[in-house]
């Protein structure tokens, strides 16, 4: 069995993260509960939104997203065809949610530079029946934001960010997923921050935070907030904590994955630093030797960005290597490697079993058929490991120039 000296995922808390899960599970209550909503408050405050819910995982808050776009609460729901871009470099429960709920996914081809939606593309795919865009951060990175703006205020989109990967960056000093109309976020345990699994949701709309809560917590009226705008009412013949006026799901998350992932939370802007040098130190090692600085392309953030990466992202410049067997020897010698995000999407099985449309995005398959990532700690990576990851990477280029 390999051993690994780069894992995708490294040591994730601290004694002060795991004090705080050991806490809530030493008292009388581990769901939902007060530190959830403390940890939902400091959130919104500290990213400076409007509303904040807690999800089991970024996947259910996307998934809460799309179900609330269509629920019958909604003044302005969208209805079944209407459609929804996101690009072509996806993760499946990005996708899958709009086509769930009845909605069509139009895919749009990503800037091989940034690895973020082409807005060149965006505009081109544009329609009478396009009621929404899906911005999907990959790796922390993002596209212009400003222009994204200006294209939803033009057409009257709504602006869905998943941030799934980009917790704590910047564009022009604003915190991404506070641009749009909802904001996802995930707190797996290979992201910025971590309660094992865990995510978020952010939004601009008290409508839309209300149908939210509700449909969280199995389309109960217990959830909402008391007051006189709120959606629903029950009458004085309800059950007051067993009333039911929405369709729901169970995707709250746990009082234990809150406890730890607020302790993570407070830490960001040190995680952030920490990932920023682990990034820039990488980027440094491995080009100061030529046989990597020959095949390796290397990305730096976009404009006016101010990065908390996900992850190291990389690309090979030449086409003559097998990517896979390079990965796999790779590996041999320590490193985990992984696609970025799931590639393009629209080579995926499921695509051809649901019938998606399949349309040659030439960036989307480039970064398909030649990108990878490998990991990015939390904590500063010390210099005998970074040698490690360079000898890496060097005897697999060399045991492929040997074939």
């Amino acid at each position: 069995m390999t051993k690994l000296h780069y894992p995708l995922v490294s040591k994730i808390f601290d004694q002060e993260d795991i004090k705080s899960g050991i806490k809530v599970l030493n008292s009388k209550n581990i769901t939902m509960g007060k530190i959830t909503k403390k940890f939902e408050n400091y959130f919104k405050k500290t990213l400076g939104c409007k509303y904040s819910a807690m999800t089991n995982s970024g996947s259910s808050a996307i998934l809460l997203i799309l179900q609330t776009l269509i629920n019958p609460y909604r003044k302005n729901k969208l209805k079944p065809g209407d459609e929804v871009l996101i690009p072509a470099i996806c993760w499946s429960t990005s996708l899958w949610p709009i086509i769930q709920s009845q909605l069509k996914p139009v895919f749009v081809d990503v800037d091989k530079n940034t690895l973020n939606i082409d807005i060149n593309d965006l505009k081109k795919k544009i329609t009478k029946k396009t009621k929404a865009i899906m911005l999907i951060h990959v790796l922390g990175n993002c596209t212009n934001m400003s222009e994204i703006i200006l294209i939803k205020n033009k057409y009257k989109l709504i602006l869905i960010e998943d941030n799934c990967e980009g917790l704590g960056t910047k564009f022009n000093n604003k915190f991404l997923g506070t641009f749009g109309d909802f904001g996802a976020y995930s707190f797996y345990a290979s992201h910025q921050i971590s309660g094992g699994e865990g995510g978020m949701i952010t939004c601009s709309n008290f409508e839309d935070y209300e149908i939210i809560k509700s449909l969280r917590s199995h389309g109960w009226s217990r959830e909402l907030s008391v007051n006189k705008k709120t959606i629903f009412k029950p009458n004085k013949n309800h059950n007051k904590k067993f009333t039911f006026f929405n369709s729901g799901y169970n995707l709250r998350p746990t009082e234990v994955s809150a406890a730890i992932s607020f302790s993570q939370f407070k830490k960001l802007r040190k995680i952030k630093k920490n990932r920023k040098n682990n990034f820039n130190k990488i980027i440094k090692i491995l080009n100061k030797e030529i046989i990597c600085k020959k095949n390796l392309y290397f990305f730096n953030e976009n404009k006016n960005v101010d990065p908390c990466w996900l992850a190291f992202p990389i690309i090979l410049k030449n086409k003559k290597i097998n990517k896979k067997i390079f990965l796999e020897k790779l590996y041999s010698y320590g490193v985990e490697s992984r696609p970025i995000i799931s590639g393009d999407f629209t080579l995926q099985p499921a695509a051809k079993i649901y019938n998606l449309k399949k349309e040659r995005h030439k960036n989307s398959r480039f970064v398909h058929n030649y990108g990878f990532f490998i990991g990015l700690s939390s904590r500063n990576i010390k210099n005998n490991q970074l040698l490690k990851i360079k000898n890496s990477f060097i005897k697999s280029f060399e045991y492929l120039n040997n074939l």
